[in-house]
């Protein structure tokens, strides 16, 4: 707990440093994050009994087990998991996990407040979930956790739990890469909610969220706005280039090559485009040159001038 203590001595001495409103948006997108995962665990997950890995997996069979609350739950096993990494690890864990942790729990008591246990689809005049209706509700469970981690990761906290299990256990196998020490963490859990409620549809839905849950959290971190890197070479580069600039008003680089067979030196254009401007693009190079060799490549996101502003993202 030192280093909670000292980031907030540290934040009161540097408060007319700080940028406030970077601090509001982040720690509102903790509190948003936080909530929206709550949703996701209490009414579409818990009800189902799975348990998608991390802390709030064995807060789940707790509660389906022992009647435990989930919130409750969650923050006994969060907070000795965040002394523990504290104290071992040094200082990794700031006053924003702490903030994610004591809103993850309250969201989550308070969701099990006003929504309570049931299913959201049950069985006409019970209330037993509906079998055919695991799928899609263990899917929006995922997309729900997704949104939200990746809403807490943007704001440069970490979501604790088996998080820090997983980097004690990598501070000695360091020759484990800690995301599959992660995911050996997460399957344990998994496997216990085999174990205690003996049905592997239970597992394999866990499973499926982990899975679609990761994804979303790449996108949200990274948007949703795919652009297309391109590399163009051709001995006309000076006439490709000038269509580039001032047909499709698009930017490039000059790479310098050499051709594996003859060793000549090549100049390849590096470009990034809209998916929309690819087709443009093929037919601008094949007037100019029909024998031009064309490399298109998926870029998860470009950032720059004439894309997302390098300020504008690292503000978020």
């Amino acid at each position: 707990m030192v280093t909670i203590i000292d980031d907030i001595k540290n934040g009161i001495k540097n408060r007319k440093q700080i940028n406030w409103k970077k601090k509001l948006t982040e720690y509102s997108l903790i509190l948003i994050g936080t909530f929206i995962m709550a949703v996701g665990f209490i009414v579409f997950i818990s009800p189902l009994k799975l348990a998608p890995g991390g802390v709030y997996g064995i807060a789940i069979i707790l509660h389906h087990l022992f009647n435990f609350p989930i919130g409750l739950s969650g923050i006994c096993l969060d907070l000795p998991l965040l002394l523990i990494g504290t104290l071992w690890l040094g200082g990794k864990f700031g006053f924003k996990t702490l903030v994610g942790i004591v809103s993850l729990s309250g969201f989550n008591t308070l969701m099990e407040f006003l929504y309570g246990y049931d299913p959201l689809i049950t069985l006409p005049g019970t209330n037993i979930a509906d079998p055919s209706a695991t799928f899609i509700l263990g899917l929006c469970g995922a997309v729900l956790l997704g949104i939200g981690l990746g809403f807490i990761f943007k704001s440069r906290a970490t979501s604790g739990g088996t998080d820090i299990i997983a980097m004690i256990i990598g501070k000695y196998l360091k020759h484990i890469p800690i995301g599959t020490i992660l995911i050996c963490v997460d399957s344990v859990i998994v496997l216990g909610a085999l174990a205690a409620f003996r049905d592997w549809t239970i597992p394999l839905y866990s499973w499926m969220i982990i899975y679609v849950t990761g994804i979303v959290i790449d996108k949200i971190i990274a948007g949703f706005t795919i652009c297309k890197s391109v590399l163009i070479i051709s001995d006309k580069h000076d006439e490709i280039s000038d269509k580039l600039l001032n047909e499709l008003h698009r930017g490039g680089t000059y790479l310098k090559g050499e051709g594996m067979y003859n060793h000549t030196d090549k100049k390849i254009i590096f470009t990034s485009i809209t998916p929309k401007q690819l087709p443009i693009l093929m037919d601008m190079v094949y007037d100019v040159d029909p024998e031009a060799f064309i490399s298109v490549i998926d870029a998860a996101e470009t950032i720059g001038r004439g894309f997302t502003p390098l300020q504008e993202k690292v503000a978020q």
